[in-house]
């Protein structure tokens, strides 16, 4: 080991040391103590692995989805979408009931008719241009009781069986342009009746009823009939109290006790009786042509009242006014609802009402009869045979 050299001194320090001193052996060195002994560490026993989990197929990829809008930006036309559904679903549900109401109505005012066979007759005339009607007011009281006939005043049995209005209704093809023609026929019309010899027409009616009548009517006017219509007294009276009145405006106040009404001039609305004997009344200066003005007046009158919103939306008037309507016609064993309506429709519309043209007034021993203008009414049952216009001459001619 080396020896340490001793610390320098200065020059002016000066040591002295006795003979034969020896310097000090310098201490051991120690050296360091060893360290400390460890103990191995305790090795636990290896850990075996945990089974790995069973594998499961992967999940199958989710169908695209379209973007979602924000909900700020969705919310108001989902509520549109939702509320238009709803009233497109309620209107949807009403249309349905009301076709079905119709159809069943339909079917079932078809099926309640009463029917008789009319046209049941040879050598009828060829038929023309258009659809004609006979339509007829029968004056009968068969099925009135006596408080019945006093209360419409029919005047117990007399001309029982007979016909108080008789109207013949030409209804143009499509594209003629001409309007429905309503022509009015005098009851006392002096006309020949098959197989019993000149008479007033109405006779026909009480001698053979509907067909016999027809055919008069046929041999008389040259048409050809395609439709009948027969409406009586008790009917009557019904479906103008189930329209719940109907309005008319008389020029002049009528007093008839014969026909039960007295009634004041100008617009008024009447019920089924007072309305049946304000178009069966004569007590007017014209007697009979004012009584055929006036049914003509009223028929416009009762089609304009029955298509009258105020009428159905009246919920009773859907059951009651078809009822009484079917209560009150008789009609052709082949007319059927859906002719009846085209009826109704063509009244609606514009019309042409007139009245035969007459020739004269004269009595013989059928009483007191009415002579029609033969030139005149054979240009009339002409034009409406071909759908034409009136002619200007007979349309002055009218009394």
């Amino acid at each position: 080991m080396p020896r340490a050299t001793p610390p320098r001194r200065e020059p002016s320090e000066v040591i002295r040391r006795e003979p034969g001193y020896r310097p000090p052996p310098p201490p051991p060195r120690q050296a360091p103590p060893p360290p400390p002994r460890q103990s191995p560490p305790r090795q636990s026993p290896p850990r075996q692995a945990p089974p790995p989990p069973p594998r499961r197929p992967p999940p199958p990829p989710a169908a695209a989805r379209p973007p979602v809008p924000p909900p700020a930006a969705t919310a108001p036309p989902k509520r549109k979408k939702r509320w238009g559904r709803r009233i497109f679903a309620t209107l949807t549900i009403i249309v349905l009931l009301a076709v079905g109401g119709l159809v069943g109505g339909a079917v079932w005012i078809d099926t309640a008719l009463r029917r008789v066979t009319v046209f049941d007759y040879a050598d009828r005339p060829a038929a023309g241009a258009g659809t004609t009607w006979l339509l007829v007011g029968s004056d009968s009281r068969a099925g009135l009781t006596p408080e019945q006939q006093a209360q419409l005043a029919t005047g117990g049995d007399l001309g029982n069986g007979r016909t108080d209005t008789i109207l013949v209704v030409h209804i143009p093809g499509l594209g003629s342009g001409a309007p429905t023609t309503l022509v009015s026929l005098p009851r006392d019309s002096y006309v020949n009746i098959p197989g019993h010899g000149k008479d007033k027409i109405n006779a026909a009616f009480a001698e053979g009823g509907a067909p016999l009548l027809a055919q008069t009517v046929e041999e008389a006017t040259g048409l050809h009939l395609d439709h009948y219509a027969e409406v009586g007294f008790d009917g009557f009276a019904v479906v103008v109290d189930a329209l719940g009145g109907v309005d008319v405006c008389p020029a002049d106040p009528i007093d008839d006790p014969l026909a039960g009404i007295t009634l004041p001039a100008g617009c008024q609305t009447l019920d089924g009786s007072k309305a049946l004997g304000y178009v069966r009344t004569r007590a007017t200066p014209r007697a009979d042509l004012d009584r055929m003005v006036h049914q003509r007046e009223f028929m416009a009158a009762v089609m304009h009242r029955a298509s009258s919103p105020l009428v159905w939306l009246n919920p009773w008037r859907w059951y009651s006014v078809p009822k009484a309507a079917v209560g009150s016609l008789t009609v052709d064993s082949g007319d059927h609802v859906w002719d009846l309506a085209q009826l109704g429709w063509a009244l609606h519309g514009s019309t042409t009402a007139i009245t035969v043209p007459i020739g004269e007034f004269t009595g013989n021993d059928s009483g007191s009869v009415v002579v029609w203008d033969s030139d005149a009414a054979d240009q009339l049952f002409q034009a409406l045979r071909t759908d034409s216009a009136i002619p200007k001459s007979v349309l002055d001619a009218q009394p």
